[in-house]
């Protein structure tokens, strides 16, 4: 039976299946013009990054050293006679002169003894008068016979006799007056006099072991400091093989920080370097002066000194923010070459100086060191250089102390003037 044709069944299913037909074709036609307008894929745009440009620089070298401060000349009062402490004829803490009387001891029986051996150089005088009497006439006598040899020799045996026995009560006196003047106890130096152990009517004996009281000289004070051996003979290797200059002899100046970080405003000097190992401990003794007209510095106080070992005369100092630390501990920093593309670069580093590295090998002057965009920037990537000014205070020298503030390298610490450039 054959199947009835309805026209408008016919249209219902041509239509959709001609859309549908249309619309895989202009999508297709889409597609193809899309890719035809993309092309070969864009070249990577440089990536920006901020650098500074190494420049030689002339570094002084310092090193700071603990130490504590030491009086010059100090003094321990103690008696030289004993007795009764009348008097105490000082200031606690003042400034005492030479010669001033500090104490007064009781002088009476020193006056008593004075008086007797005084007595005695009298007799003795009297003796030898009598004694150089009988032995002048004596000696006319036997040239008349008149007395045997003998008496005339024991006559002048007894005038000599009495000679020597005068020494000696001149002797005796000279003694009793010199205890007698020592119950007045005086200073022996100026300077500045500390706390009595001793008040009036104290009981005092000839040089017991606690003194009276100590005088000590404060300007100028030494500052005594310590360095080790090793990094003295690693000065020495760098001033001979030229990374180091040294300045004048007599040019050692020193600066002193005190217990609270502040910097002592008078700037002291090296005037001694030991010239002995010691064996206990590896080091060397320093010896600095330094003024002291308004008694800031007191003695044992503990100071940092800070000492200008040499000058770097072409020193090349690079941002910390630019050296990468390994897990080994090696350093080092990208580098923007000719090409504009960061290369890597191995690093030596040196000491601190202030926000800086002093790099000691791996770079070299006009070197462009990246110090922005390094989370952006990897090496090899192509990128657009732009300077950057260092940070503030980046110039300013911080002397190497062993306390972190140096990287590993043969410059991890510093050392102190070489005997040669102290003065002697």
């Amino acid at each position: 039976m054959p199947i009835p044709r309805h026209p408008s069944l016919f249209r219902g299913l041509c239509v959709p299946l001609l859309a549908a037909a249309l619309a895989v074709a202009g999508c297709s036609r889409d597609g193809g013009d899309a890719k035809a307008a993309a092309g070969p894929a864009a070249a990577p745009q440089p990536k920006d990054v901020g650098v500074v440009t190494l420049k030689a620089e002339r570094l002084p070298v310092t090193t700071e050293l603990a130490g504590r401060t030491v009086a010059p000349v100090i003094a321990q009062i103690r008696p030289q006679v004993g007795g009764i402490v009348q008097q105490r004829l000082f200031t606690e803490g003042s400034m005492v002169k030479a010669g001033q009387v500090l104490y007064q001891l009781d002088p009476a029986s020193y006056e008593a003894a004075t008086a007797s051996a005084r007595a005695n150089v009298r007799k003795a005088e009297t003796t030898l008068a009598n004694a150089r009497s009988v032995a002048r006439r004596n000696a006319e006598l036997v040239k008349i016979d008149a007395i045997s040899q003998q008496v005339n020799e024991q006559t002048q045996a007894a005038a000599a006799q009495a000679e020597a026995e005068l020494a000696v009560a001149r002797a005796a006196e000279q003694t009793a007056r010199i205890n007698l003047a020592r119950t007045r106890i005086v200073a022996p130096i100026s300077g500045w006099a500390e706390l009595s152990s001793v008040t009036a009517g104290a009981l005092v004996t000839a040089d017991q072991a606690t003194p009276l009281t100590t005088v000590q000289q404060l300007d100028p004070l030494y500052v005594h400091v310590t360095q080790s051996s090793a990094e003295l003979l690693r000065l020495k290797r760098d001033l001979a093989s030229g990374r180091l200059s040294q300045g004048r002899a007599d040019e050692a100046p020193i600066r002193v920080v005190l217990e609270d970080g502040s910097v002592y405003p008078l700037p002291g000097k090296l005037t001694f370097s030991g010239v002995t190992v010691d064996a206990g401990t590896g080091s060397v003794t320093l010896r600095a002066v330094v003024p002291n007209p308004e008694r800031l510095l007191m003695p044992g106080m503990y100071v940092r000194a800070v000492l200008q070992e040499g000058v770097a005369e072409d020193a090349l100092l690079v941002p910390q923010q630019a050296v990468t630390r390994a897990p080994d501990g090696s350093a080092s920093a990208l580098v923007v070459g000719p090409d504009d593309r960061l290369a890597k670069r191995a690093i030596t580093v040196g000491r601190a100086v202030g926000s800086r590295w002093q790099v000691l090998d791996g770079l070299q002057a006009g070197d462009r060191v990246l110090v922005e965009g390094s989370q952006r920037a990897r090496a090899g990537d192509l990128v657009r250089a732009n300077e950057v000014a260092p940070s503030a205070g980046a110039g300013t020298p911080a002397p190497a102390n062993g306390k972190g503030s140096a990287g590993p390298g043969p410059v991890a610490s510093a050392a102190p003037l070489a005997p040669a450039a102290v003065v002697r």
